[in-house]
Formats: C-alpha cells, structure tokens, sequence
C-alpha cells in the first residue's frame, strides 16, 4: 500500500479544494434558483414560478454530478494516504450515491433540493476552514481559522489528557501550528500525536447544521437543534482527541501488531496503538454516536426527516414515513419545496 500512496499525486487536494468550492457554488446557485421560483401566497401556500424551477433542477443535478467527481478524486487519499477504510469505503460510496440522487433530482424527485440546499451550507461552513490562509495585514498575522481551530482543540485535549495523568510536551506541528504532542515512550522511543482538522469535529458539526438550516421550520426550533447537535458532537470529539492520545502515547493498544500493521499497510510497530485506537474503535463508535446524535436532532426538528428519507430510498429503493415509526409530528415535507403548502 506504501507504493500506492507514493502514487498519488501531492496536487491531487489542491484539485480537489478547488472542486469543492465549484461544487458548492454550483449547489448554491441551485438553492438560490430553487427560492427565487417560489411566492408566499396569500394563504401561505408555495407556488412554482414558471420555467426557472427547471433551471433550478438542472443547476443543482449539475451539482450532484461534481460531487460524484470531487469523492472519486479523493478517494485515493482516504484510502492509500489516510489509510482510513471507513472513510475510504465512503468515498467510494458517495460517487454512485451522488449520481443517483442528480438523477433523481432531474428526474422529478423535488425532496432531493432539500438535500441540495443543505449540501450547499455544509460546504459554505466546513470550506473556510479547510482553505483560507493565514494573511499578512499591515504587518500583522491574521491566522488561519484552521489553525485557530486546531489549537483550540489540541488545548482542549491536552488538559483532558492531563486530567488521567498524561502530560506529553506541546510542540509545533509541520504546519507550524501548536498542535502537536510528543511523547516519550518506555525504551525512549519519541512518539508524536497532532491534532489536525479531521480532529476537530467541524465535519460532524458542519453536516448538522446545514441539514437544520436547510430545512423550513420556527427558528426557535431551529436554535433548539443546534443546541443539542453542536455541543455532543464537541464533547464527545473531545473525549475522542483524548482517548487516542493517551491510547496511542502510552502504547495502551498494542495488540495483534502483524495482523494490524498489514490490514493498514503500515511497517511501524509503534502506530499499531493509533491504528486500533482512531481507524478501529473511534471510526467506528462515531458512527453509532452520529445515529444518537441525529435521533435527538429529530426528536426537535422532524421536518429533518425528509432528507433521511431520501437517502434511504436511495439505498433501498422503497418509500418510509419515519415520523410514524419514530412516534413524531409529520414532517411536512411539501413546506420544504416549490408548489408544496406550509
């Protein structure tokens, strides 16, 4: 897997950075679109407005057809450099998935700008961070907000460390960012823990409130949501940042080092505690936590529901009333839509 990685162009996330921004654009232009076709009636009703609903629907499956590029082109990265299956697998994924939404979009399924809308705010939260520089004004430093960011949260995760007993050295990362921990292990082995962007729980943050702010529903319930996702999904991104730093500083996971080391590729005994650690159990009770996450979300602001319902028609092909099943207040998902009543 080492040669693969080696084979995977440095450029390739200039690429994708920059493809992300189109896309976003792209996913914007087909939300503006979309609004621009609808009038509040006297009655509160929402009615289409001719011809630029078809604009919109065009714009916003273009959309969904860049996505499906920008997941195919990071693909190698999650898998060969990250060496992440889990965010390997769903890279891949999203590239048909991506597809089959654009189709359905295009063919008719209205819901699906919904889930247009809320891509377009994910983006518009998650792309400053990932790309905006650190500028020069007038002789003074402005900051990335990345490296804000990330130094908030290696602090944050520092001092937890130091509640159990672990106090590794802060350090400057590669970037030059105070982001980094070195430990020293038992045969003086020198073993370093940085906290990046991927650590920090934007990602997680950025998708739940785009899917609240997407939706149409009472800005109290709305602030309500986002009350509930934002801080758990911190808190427990916190606890995360921790567990891998003491799990893999201390070596604490250091089991079935061959057996590890080949299913990731590595040849570094010493990272088999990180591999365990944050590709194994983190990825993986992140899963089940985002779940938790989503159930109280919608216990909040079920109008939600209609984006989780067309995703799991685009996996299973079959139609749900999840607000039934769950013992919710209907979403009303026509409010959400041209044409539909509030």
């Amino acid at each position: 897997m080492a040669g693969i990685a080696g084979a995977v162009p440095p450029w390739l996330l200039d690429v994708t950075d920059v493809l992300a921004w189109i896309v976003v654009g792209a996913f914007a232009l087909g939300a503006a679109l979309e609004i621009l076709t609808r009038r509040e009636s006297d009655d509160g009703a929402l009615d289409a407005v001719g011809d630029p609903l078809e604009t919109a629907r065009t714009v916003s499956a273009s959309a969904w057809g860049l996505f499906a590029l920008f997941w195919l082109l990071l693909f190698p990265h999650f898998a060969f450099v990250h060496r992440s299956y889990v965010e390997g697998v769903l890279a891949l994924v999203a590239v048909p998935a991506c597809l089959y939404a654009g189709y359905l979009l295009w063919t008719g399924r209205d819901t699906l700008f919904l889930l247009s809308r809320a891509t377009a705010i994910m983006g518009l939260i998650y792309l400053p961070f990932e790309t905006i520089p650190a500028v020069t004004v007038g002789g003074l430093r402005v900051p990335a907000p990345r490296e804000v960011l990330i130094e908030i949260v290696a602090a944050q995760t520092g001092f937890l460390m130091s509640l159990f007993g672990s106090n590794p050295e802060l350090i400057a990362g590669p970037q030059g960012y105070q982001n980094t921990y070195e430990f020293v292990a038992s045969d003086g082995q020198i073993l370093q823990f940085s906290v990046v962007l991927a650590c920090t729980g934007l990602g997680s943050i950025a998708i739940f409130a785009g899917l609240i702010a997407a939706v149409r529903a009472p800005l109290g319930r709305k602030l309500r949501a986002l009350g509930v996702a934002v801080p758990i999904i911190y808190g427990l991104n916190l606890v995360r940042t921790t567990f891998i730093g003491i799990a893999f500083g201390e070596q604490l996971l250091h089991v079935f080092p061959n057996l590890v080391l080949t299913m990731f590729g590595g040849s570094d005994p010493y990272r088999v505690s990180w591999y365990v650690s944050d590709r194994i159990i983190s990825q993986l009770l992140a899963v089940v936590a985002l779940v938790g996450v989503t159930y109280l979300v919608v216990r909040e602001l079920p109008e939600i529901l209609t984006i989780i319902e067309d995703v799991l028609f685009m996996v299973t092909g079959d139609e749900y009333d999840l607000s039934e099943t769950l013992d919710l207040p209907r979403s009303q998902a026509a409010s959400q839509l041209p044409g539909g009543d509030d």
